[in-house]
């Protein structure tokens, strides 16, 4: 039985309405971020079908491990969101593993990843830092020349970004993109286009921190990706690391669908059409976000649609 799962909505002094365009009934037109599969402590999803319904995710993570192939982790470890970024995200850094589970009370840390599924002319994300030292850097970043210390790439939809813990980055202005992400809410900022007066949001900065875990990274991430026909449906792998791998499927017709893992993530970013889990037929259509469990052994999609399946 699949999990469908009930987004979370997450009001942001940059987020805007486009989620709309996904099918979404906004509470208010600053939305920046709706969590499609989450067990955070920040938002855990609701279950919208079967006998969890009701139910939260982490509840039913914590109660019935035997869903997720018994998983060791005490918590959840991905998540996965949309974000609508009608201002550009303050610029800013995750931590480790290592760092996250001294300073922030065991949390994970953040590495990430971003599909861009629109954007507008110009638009452009920060993707690491200009300096190939650290010192330079931070001597940059303290001396507020923001113009000139972050690499600034212009994007266009259909296009794919990983970002490991330790890389400074930002989503900017015009840009609707999708995440896969850890189970992680712990940000630093470095800077915020001196924002923070709005009661909508409080936007302190966390440089010390962000000194702390800033690494120059190699900007040669957004590399070629593999692309195969299988079924005659276009499978793309975006990512693949020791956190998480990534794929797009672009289904036209009937696939046979083989489960890489015990659990997988699925969200539905274009079209609609049916998902049939060992006979229970389910309707999908762009927005909806829902897991195949260890239960699910015989999966078929099938109608004209794209999708992301990220797991472990």
């Amino acid at each position: 039985m699949a999990l469908f799962l009930k987004p979370i909505f997450h009001e942001k002094i940059w987020g805007g309405n486009k989620l709309e365009s996904l099918g979404y009934d906004l509470p208010n037109d600053h939305i920046g971020e709706a969590w499609g599969i989450s067990a955070h402590p920040n938002g855990s999803c609701e279950i919208l079908n079967g006998p969890y319904k009701g139910q939260k995710l982490d509840q039913v993570w914590a109660e019935h491990r035997e869903l997720f192939g018994d998983f060791p982790s005490q918590e959840f470890p991905l998540l996965t969101k949309l974000i609508d970024a009608k201002e550009a995200m303050s610029i800013h850094v995750h931590p480790d593993d290592a760092y996250a589970f001294e300073k922030e009370n065991g949390q994970f840390g953040k590495s990430e990843c971003w599909y861009i599924i629109d954007a507008e002319k110009d638009a452009e994300i920060i993707y690491g830092l200009t300096s190939t030292s650290k010192s330079e850097a931070l001597e940059q970043i303290e001396n507020g020349q923001y113009d000139n210390a972050f690499n600034r790439i212009k994007v266009q939809p259909g296009e794919f970004y990983f970002i490991p813990a330790g890389m400074v980055h930002s989503i900017g202005a015009g840009i609707l993109a999708y995440e896969t992400m850890q189970s992680s809410d712990v940000t630093y900022r470095i800077y915020d286009y001196h924002r923070g007066q709005d009661a909508r949001a409080s936007r302190t900065l966390d440089l010390n921190k962000a000194r702390d875990v800033i690494e120059v990274k190699d900007e040669s991430y957004n590399i070629a990706k593999e692309t195969e026909i299988i079924e005659n449906h276009k499978r793309t792998q975006l990512e693949s690391n020791d956190f998480f791998t990534m794929v797009k499927w672009e289904i036209s017709g009937t696939l046979n669908y083989m489960k890489p893992r015990e659990f997988v993530l699925v969200s539905i970013l274009k079209g609609e059409g049916q998902v049939i889990v060992d006979g229970d037929i389910y309707s999908v259509k762009q927005g909806q976000n829902f897991i195949l469990t260890s239960d699910d052994l015989d999966t078929i999609f099938e109608g004209d649609f794209e999708l992301i399946i990220s797991y472990l």
